[in-house]
């Protein structure tokens, strides 16, 4: 495949660059007026200005070269479509899928590293509580929140959970993400967690996305359970999970579980293979970064209370700080010092939190208008935070997350006119002319006859 006639080619990155710290935060590779090659196996070939593509006849506007069919306005379906050019051009062979962008820009498909999109039903209910004043803490202290998505997975069967949670898939696919992480968590106890983390295997199963699974039997005490109990079954449950799961994900925070009950679950969950990514310092500055830090964790979660004993805490690791803008929209909590954190020479990643109780959305467009708006970002250093960044921060970015031959060809291909600073500026104006994930268009309605 082929794409021309690119207005702009944003989010190159060089061979080996795995993260972005730092000043390299505010650094991206554009090419303007490019093109850009897709390897059979759906992988970047290689790319350029339009000027040194051979054979040089693909004018802007060429009606023998197919563009994309549009993602279109309905519910998305999971259909897949290879597009190839009605008649022979100059200088690219007639085997050639040929796409031209018609002056759309071309950027790197969004990764979300921080989702729960598998869960049941809804917590609207919840929605009105917050209207009138509760806060999360007192959401969950009356048998909300957490527990509340517990009960409804509990009592939805497996196929339906399935359903409702890859609806939630194609419409994160439709806006733009190609590499999306979710986590159990809603079980609280080994029957249903292990159901959930089937569900994300087999959501694996059936995407062309990258998806990674991480269990979380920590979000919170299930219901019946000591803290001291429950800490202990979601130790027992560590070896069934070690097989279904990329990762491990304990809730360190005010509330829910201590850096002590952290330790006691990753040293047993490190046994069994499985990484951690932690959630921290949402609700206090409850020593989850540390403790992140301390066993080597992939990345460190929300962070909306985080500071410089944090930051400190974080340079010189491997572990990614993530933050997620969409909870703070939502819950009215502080955003995260992301400035402060670039300043000091660290990275960003940014990730949606897809869940429904404190940021029921899967927009990563919308992450990055955050990002920018209220967390005072550059709209370089958003797309390397819900690019290659949060790519790192799933284990993935030598894969995915930048424009580098090499890498899967997960593509966002842009309408006519747009550039990377318009995207969080007209956030909610529409901008996907296709999504294209590992060469392949997705597409949110069958094609027309």
């Amino acid at each position: 495949m082929i794409i021309i006639n690119i207005g702009e080619l944003t989010g190159i990155v060089p061979e080996g660059t795995l993260r972005k710290q730092g000043a390299e935060m505010s650094e991206t590779g554009t090419i303007r007026n490019a093109w850009l090659r897709i390897a059979p196996d759906g992988t970047i070939l290689d790319f350029g200005p339009m000027d040194d593509l051979p054979g040089a006849g693909l004018e802007m506007g060429s009606s023998d070269v197919s563009g994309c069919s549009g993602m279109g306005m309905g519910g998305p379906t999971l259909a897949l479509t290879n597009r190839r050019p009605a008649h022979p051009q100059p200088g690219i062979p007639t085997d050639k899928q040929v796409i031209n962008a018609e002056g759309g820009m071309v950027l790197p498909a969004f990764c979300d590293s921080h989702t729960h999109i598998v869960y049941a039903g809804s917590r609207q209910g919840e929605f009105i509580d917050k209207i009138n004043g509760l806060s999360y803490e007192q959401i969950a202290a009356r048998g909300g929140g957490i527990l509340n998505s517990s009960d409804l997975l509990h009592n939805t069967n497996e196929e339906e959970l399935f359903r409702q949670s890859m609806e939630r898939v194609q419409e994160m696919i439709a806006k733009g993400s190609a590499t999306i992480e979710i986590k159990s968590g809603y079980g609280l106890n080994p029957e249903d967690e292990l159901k959930m983390l089937r569900v994300i295997r087999r959501i694996k199963d059936t995407v062309p996305a990258t998806i990674k699974s991480t269990f979380l039997g920590a979000h919170a005490v299930g219901r019946g359970y000591t803290k001291e109990q429950y800490v202990q079954e979601v130790i027992d449950m560590l070896p069934r999970a070690a097989e279904l799961a990329d990762f491990v994900d304990v809730f360190c925070d005010e509330g829910f579980f201590t850096p002590q009950d952290t330790s006691r679950i990753l040293q047993a969950a490190a046994r069994h293979g499985l990484r951690p990514k932690i959630h921290a310092n949402e609700l206090a500055e409850s020593g989850g970064v540390q403790i992140g830090v301390k066993y080597n964790a992939l990345s460190v979660d929300h962070l909306e209370r985080a500071g410089d004993p944090e930051i400190e805490a974080l340079k010189g690791s491997e572990t990614m700080p993530t933050m997620l803008p969409g909870s703070s929209f939502f819950l009215g909590l502080p955003y995260g010092r992301a400035t402060d954190f670039i300043a000091a020479g660290l990275g960003i990643a940014l990730a949606s939190d897809y869940n429904p109780g404190s940021s029921p959305m899967g927009d990563m467009r919308f992450v990055m208008a955050l990002a920018c708006i209220r967390m005072k970002l550059t709209p370089v250093q958003a797309l390397n935070a819900v690019t290659l960044n949060s790519a790192y921060a799933m284990g993935v970015s030598h894969l995915t997350g930048s424009i580098t031959p090499g890498k899967r060809a997960d593509l966002i291909i842009t309408l006519p006119g747009w550039t990377l600073e318009r995207l969080p500026y007209t956030y909610q104006t529409p901008f996907i002319k296709c999504v294209l994930l590992k060469g392949v268009e997705f597409q949110t309605s069958p094609p027309q006859a």
